[in-house]
């Protein structure tokens, strides 16, 4: 296989290497060994037990695929779904197209560095699978490709890599839901994800994460973006986990080139988040905006975002607002970086508390001091995320709604 062989050796000398930000892992705790699960059709998706579609529904997934044009499902370690049901959309598993397609070689690997610490090369060295989600030229998606990474397995460290491509012209909405089963208590998951956004193309990517309360994940994520592309990346993680830590990357390098990144956050008592984003303007006309919001129920947040303008005429703006309800620490690290004249980059953070007043206005229109609270705290982690088809916009809004009575 092409570059196989130089690609792991890389990956061997980075097998130990912590990652630069974060809290570290002991990869050796956890058990890689592969998993062996049946293929199972559509019918028997709908047959699920209960407690597992649950799961799988609050991680955005529609077990019905009415309303998605594709679905890949991986159950620890094995594909047990895959397929799709709109020309001019291909959703293959990774290790499949890895065997079978030459062009596959121009993308694997070519944004994320296989060494750059021992999570991405643990994803090369014991890479269990993942997906490949692409859309032909021209091609234009109304209802999402959804993606699914359940894991079942106790004490499992699940492996993958997934690659998304918009080709020209294109128009392709991705939501991804990873989640555990229901007895699952323990467990690590490593994902490397590249995303390649070609000229005129428009690429939606909508991560919601609904873990057990004591995993650790450790998702790696770079992108690619060309003239007059647009990349849509949307992260919501509400439910308790251990820790997390995430940095993902974009590069606009074709002009009037546009990012955008938005994330909702909870952390719960006892938890660690890392995670925020990065942006490079290297182009004349590139646009590139984060939004964060986070909220510290007693749990650790640093809340990061870095805009590094190198071209005259770009635009960027960085925006983090937290929320202390039960204690805890949420850090914002807000980080503009322009290198030449004509760069317009603008920044703002708060980290506060909810208002008493506010309370006691709400109580005064015949809420009650809870219903005041929750109200708030929706109103907060309400974000305005533009270019997303109504059916994708309705899926966030759910995820948002049946979690919040979990924040208070």
């Amino acid at each position: 296989m092409r570059n196989r062989e130089q690609l792991k050796e890389k990956a061997l000398k980075a097998k130990d290497k912590p990652a630069a930000i974060g809290p570290d892992l002991d990869l050796s705790q956890y058990d890689k060994a592969p998993v062996e699960h049946r293929y199972i059709d559509h019918d028997e998706l709908l047959s699920l037990p209960s407690l597992e579609k649950e799961r799988l529904v609050m991680a955005g997934i529609d077990i019905t695929e009415q309303e998605r044009v594709g679905t890949y499902i991986q159950k620890d370690t094995a594909v047990v779904h895959c397929d799709v049901k709109q020309n001019g959309i291909e959703v293959i598993p990774i290790k499949k197209a890895l065997e079978q397609y030459d062009w596959i070689w121009d993308y694997y690997w070519k944004l994320v560095a296989v060494d750059a610490d021992k999570y991405t090369a643990a994803a090369e060295l014991d890479l269990h699978d993942g997906y490949v989600i692409r859309a032909l030229p021209g091609a234009k998606t109304v209802y999402p490709v959804q993606a699914c990474l359940y894991m079942d397995k106790n004490n499992l460290q699940q492996n993958v890599h997934n690659i998304i491509i918009a080709e020209e012209g294109s128009e392709l909405h991705v939501i991804t839901g990873c989640s555990t089963s229901p007895h699952m208590k323990r467990g690590a998951h490593l994902g490397v994800s590249e995303f390649f956004v070609k000229k005129n193309a428009k690429l939606s990517f909508t991560m919601i994460h609904n873990w057990a309360e004591d995993m650790d994940i450790r998702p790696r994520s770079v992108a690619q973006v060309e003239e007059g592309g647009l990349f849509l990346n949307n992260y919501i993680c509400m439910k308790p986990v251990r820790s997390l830590q995430m940095y993902p990357t974009t590069h606009l390098v074709g002009e009037n080139a546009v990012a955008r990144y938005y994330s909702i956050i909870v952390g719960s008592p006892g938890s660690e988040h890392d995670l925020g984003g990065r942006i490079y303007l290297k182009k004349p006309g590139s646009r590139a905006e984060i939004v964060a919001r986070t909220i510290s129920n007693g749990g650790k947040i640093v809340a990061r975002g870095h805009l590094i303008g190198e071209v005259p005429e770009i635009k960027a703006h960085l925006e983090c607002k937290g929320l202390i309800l039960n204690g805890g620490i949420i850090h914002a690290i807000p980080e503009l970086e322009g290198h030449v004249d004509g760069v317009e980059m603008s920044h703002e953070a708060a980290v506060g508390k909810i208002a008493q007043e506010e309370i006691a206005y709400l109580m005064s229109r015949g809420l009650s001091e809870d219903d005041a609270v929750a109200t708030i705290v929706r109103g907060f982690l309400s974000v305005d995320i533009p270019g997303l088809p109504p059916q994708l916009k309705a899926e966030i809004d759910r995820a948002v709604e049946e979690s919040d009575k979990d924040v208070m």
